[in-house]
């Protein structure tokens, strides 16, 4: 019997982030595998309209406070609903039946000092413990898994790997269109391109300071989050889909500055609109990029600027950066991860 799973389907009406985009992307594939699992998405919004293929998938909306209803609502009404397999992120019930728990990195406890007091506190306090309650735990990539398994060894062996893919939100356009979007966002002629929430851990600063460096003006774009402020650079706040894509489609440069990354999506997004990327050693970027960016060697603003100045002055790199970038970005599909998904969610309720 195929398993029917009870999803935490929140975060599908919720702004795009990274993991925002991890279960769209996870979703989708899984209504268009048919004949798998029986899905069934809890959220304690409605359901989002204007999306089609969540019109095919049954949706439970079921209000409540999001603490209250991670760690009882949702469980309870799960197993009264038929669920015989319950997935979330990061947090899991102690109520849940068979729970699966996606990971995308436990930065919290590589990297404390990148987090406020509190949430250190609730990272550390809960998502071991959910991992060691889970029948299967999927990391979103081998460093992830690798991490895991060097901090929490007995939850090695439970720990599968789905990696993220790139979704349906960035469609290249053609090059007028997206350059009168950039015009429109207030990004000069050329920029270097970095993208994220101003958080400490994704290290933004960096990238700021080694443009500006190398005299060459930086666009920035994400959520405001907290940590240091983003002087200097032309910051855009968060964009559309469509104004993101066209953001990395003019961008002679894509820079992934981050001390420490699960996955990465950003990088694949820039490799799809064939930008150049430069990144840092930081945790899964060296294995996402698969020899197609340029890795930094660490995180002191002169390498960077150095590494910024060389590569925009050689034309010639830059264009087998492209290509290896639009070949790396085939290896990733949602398709293949919904597979591995389903999987671990067999052999979570056999």
């Amino acid at each position: 019997m195929e398993p029917t799973v009870a999803v935490d389907a929140r975060l599908l009406t919720r702004t795009m982030t990274g993991d925002t985009s991890y279960w769209k992307g996870l979703v989708k594939a899984l209504v268009g595998l048919g004949g798998g699992a029986k899905l069934l998405l809890y959220s304690n919004s409605p359901r989002p309209s204007g999306i089609p293929w969540l019109e095919t998938v049954e949706w439970k909306h079921l209000p409540g406070r999001d603490r209250w209803w991670s760690l009882y609502r949702f469980p309870l009404d799960a197993r009264r609903s038929g669920a015989n397999v319950l997935h979330t992120q990061y947090f899991l019930s102690p109520l849940a039946l068979n729970g699966v728990t996606t990971v995308h990195d436990v930065s919290f406890a590589i990297g404390p000092e990148w987090f406020r007091p509190r949430d250190r506190v609730l990272l550390n306090s809960q998502v071991p413990a959910s991992m060691r309650r889970a029948k299967r735990v999927l990391a979103v990539s081998q460093t992830t898994k690798d991490d895991i398994a060097r901090l929490y060894p007995d939850v090695a062996a439970k720990v599968r790997v789905t990696p993220n893919a790139v979704g349906d939100n960035v469609r290249p356009m053609p090059v007028e269109e997206a350059r009168k979007r950039v015009d429109a966002l207030g990004a000069p002629e050329t920029y270097v391109l970095t993208v994220g929430t101003r958080w400490p851990r994704k290290n933004m600063s960096l990238a700021i300071e080694a443009a500006l460096s190398a005299d060459v003006p930086v666009v920035v774009t994400g959520k405001p989050g907290f940590g240091p402020e983003r002087s200097g650079a032309v910051v855009t706040g968060y964009v559309s889909d469509e104004d993101l894509t066209a953001l990395y489609q003019c961008a002679s440069l894509y820079l992934a500055p981050a001390f420490h990354e699960g996955f990465g999506i950003p990088l694949l997004e820039a490799f799809s609109c064939s930008c150049p990327v430069l990144c840092s050693p930081g945790g899964a970027l060296p294995e996402v990029s698969g020899g197609a960016a340029c890795v930094a060697p660490d995180f002191e603003p002169e390498t960077w600027a150095a590494l910024i100045r060389r590569l925009l002055a050689d034309s010639s790199k830059l264009e087998e950066m492209r290509a290896r970038g639009r070949d790396r970005v085939k290896d990733f599909n949602w398709r293949s991860t919904a597979r591995l998904t389903l999987d671990a969610y067999r052999e979570a309720c056999a």
